[in-house]
């Protein structure tokens, strides 16, 4: 798997194994502030444990990577990631060393955290503990603890004196099954596109930024929303601008799912087109269009847009006659605008965008508004 580490440059982490396990339950620390409880609701509950080789290198590491897995594992539908729920849950094996040293030193685990913030913090901990410790001359004993969220510490649960008090033996009573490189092959082939391969289409053969990239991938659903908008457009960066703001936006003031956004994709690729057309200013369609569509759907955008009366007016001569009245409006500005004060430009355009009812093509505007001051 790949990650980004603390310097956002790529790095690949390996595996040790995946194998499967029973759920036993799971250990609450901080609910009761005299008792650990115990929730057995998913005792018995098969699970799969991710096993990683020991190349992460700090906290920041550690949490770029169990975000990754949790993005993972939520593209291919076998986990909905939620580590307050006990969907997905991380034991940290943390150990420090003097720079330069071969071995690893004592390694400590931490389990039962419910974040991958906690996760990090419990690790930063720890690596400070230990630091501590071994400058001072003490032993690291390989042992179990807890993460206390409240108090931001670690506590001692068990010590584990040897890699065999782990017990890891193959289940007796299951067969071994050999898959071979033709099946592997068939169920690559079946795959969705995972969220790695999704960012770098989106950085490279797209070109959007890291950030764009990031964010689009973050979801699952998010992801395959927008690949279907570019489907019906090919302006990437405002179909990333379009999801990102005004989509994400109504999501999250009503409360909802991507699965349950009204406007279909392809809708939104049509909206993206005519803004594109000149027909409709970005901000007409931002702020009127966008939230009638979001009221009905399955309506025509252009006999909407009709119906709203935002279609640009782009006709040279209804253009002339906004600039002329704006010019007899203003005639100071006039003439500090032909003395060369450029800054009036802005002025101008808002002046006209009034007269015209926002309904004046900007780009038209703009270049008649130049042609027609060195007339008056």
């Amino acid at each position: 798997m790949f990650i980004k580490d603390a310097e956002g440059n790529e790095k690949k982490i390996g595996l040790t194994r995946i194998h499967m396990e029973e759920d036993a339950g799971k250990s609450i620390h901080d609910v009761d502030v005299y008792d650990t409880l115990v929730d057995l609701n998913r005792a018995g509950t098969p699970l799969l444990e991710i096993v990683s080789e020991p190349d992460l290198r700090s906290a920041t590491e550690a949490y770029n990577y169990l975000t990754e897995v949790r993005r993972l594992v939520r593209y291919l539908d076998i986990c909905d990631g939620n580590m307050e729920e006990g969907s997905l849950r991380c034991d940290a094996n943390i150990s420090v060393r003097l720079k330069g040293a071969p071995e690893f030193g004592t390694k400590v685990e931490v389990k039962n955290m419910n974040s991958i913030r906690n996760v990090q913090r419990a690790i930063e901990f720890e690596i400070e503990r230990q630091i501590e410790a071994v400058e001072k001359g003490e032993k690291i004993v390989q042992e179990t603890r807890s993460f206390d969220a409240l108090k931001n510490v670690t506590i001692s649960s068990r010590t584990k004196e040897a890699a065999n008090d782990y017990r890891y033996f193959p289940e007796p009573d299951l067969q071994p099954i050999v898959v071979d490189e033709v099946y592997i092959d068939q169920v690559k082939a079946l795959m969705p596109a995972l969220p790695r391969e999704l960012y770098k289409k989106y950085t490279t053969t797209l070109g959007l930024s890291d950030y764009d990239a990031g964010i689009l991938t973050d979801s699952k659903a998010i992801a395959l929303y927008f690949e279907e908008v570019i489907k019906s457009t090919n302006n990437y960066k405002q179909a990333a601008n379009w999801v990102m703001g005004d989509v994400k936006s109504y999501l999250n003031q009503n409360g909802l799912e991507m699965e349950e956004f009204p406007i279909a994709a392809n809708k939104l690729g049509s909206l993206i087109s005519f803004i594109e057309s000149g027909k409709i200013s970005h901000s007409a369609a931002s702020q009127k269009l966008f939230p009638a569509l979001l009221q009905t759907p399955d309506a025509d955008i252009e006999e909407l847009a009709v119906s709203m009366n935002l279609i640009q007016e782009s006709n040279e001569d209804s253009l002339r006659g906004f600039i002329l009245d704006v010019f007899r409006q203003h005639p100071a500005e006039v003439e500090r605008f032909k003395a060369g004060e450029g800054q009036l430009t802005g002025f101008f355009m808002g002046q006209i965008m009034r007269v015209s009812g926002g309904k004046a093509d900007p780009k038209a505007v703009n270049q008649l508004l130049r042609q027609l001051i060195q007339e008056v």
